[in-house]
């Protein structure tokens, strides 16, 4: 997909009731992004969530933007995650888990599934967790930059992988590292990316390592008359393809 400009985000309902905005795959854009598996933006009403169900084959890493999500699983971890927490689940063999809103309120988050490597498909199950304070925030040349996978976070995977939390005020450049693909999406806000204009729900996936330019906009209106401009806030994701078909089946990436 090297080249491609930005694709909105597909839209989709889960049976249990939870909405989302997806990246991919989607209509949009149809295929996996190895080693990525999908890529979305919940939103769990009150009323709403995932009772107890079986993973495999890959890992999970939920970020949260809004409020917070209780999870339980077949490890006997219980654990709420709250905003600007994430949780990483290595479904492995196998696991079960169930995922619902925290205090009878609503919650928003993002997800991510990152494929198991061929040979790494029956490790065991694991699970760990970061709080807000736990993940390393940085200010950049024009953006505030939040590792939640990479160099500096207590959270690791299988695959090699950078997952940042970008909130840009200006300019500022993502290096896609050498030997990987990802993608940006937009989380809050509307800016430009390499050009392009790119907001909530946008997403430009990536093939090749090169440098990405997000810039924000400067809160002017098209009649030049002064706005307050809403943040421009992204996520950037690399990793490492591991050059082997991505086969999902539901729940269970084979």
């Amino acid at each position: 997909m090297s080249g491609t400009g930005p694709i909105p985000g597909g839209r989709v309902r889960h049976g249990t009731g939870v909405r989302s905005t997806r990246a991919f795959p989607t209509e949009e854009h149809p295929d996996h992004l190895d080693p990525f598996v999908l890529f979305e933006r919940f939103y769990i009403d009150p009323d709403a969530g995932f009772p107890t169900h079986p993973h495999r084959g890959f890992e999970i890493v939920s970020y949260m933007l809004e409020g917070g999500m209780d999870h339980e699983d077949s490890l006997g971890v219980a654990h709420t995650a709250r905003e600007g927490g994430a949780m990483r689940i290595t479904t492995g063999s196998g696991i079960r888990h169930s995922e619902f809103p925290a205090d009878g309120a609503a919650c928003t988050g993002l997800q991510l599934w990152v494929n198991l490597p061929r040979d790494r498909k029956e490790v065991d199950a694991d699970y760990a967790d970061a709080g807000a304070d736990d993940l390393p925030t940085a200010e950049r040349d024009g953006a505030t930059v939040t590792t939640v996978v990479g160099e500096g976070s207590p959270l690791d995977l299988h695959t090699p992988v950078e997952y940042l939390d970008a909130r840009v005020d200006g300019a500022w450049t993502w290096e896609v590292p050498e030997g990987r693909s990802g993608f940006v999406f937009g989380v809050d806000g509307a800016g430009t990316v390499d050009g392009d204009p790119f907001g909530v729900g946008d997403a430009l996936p990536l093939t090749e390592a090169r440098p990405v330019d997000l810039v924000a906009d400067d809160g002017t209106d098209p009649g030049g008359d002064e706005a307050t401009a809403a943040e421009f806030r992204v996520v950037c994701v690399a990793g490492e393809p591991h050059g082997e078909p991505i086969r999902q089946r539901g729940p269970y990436v084979l």
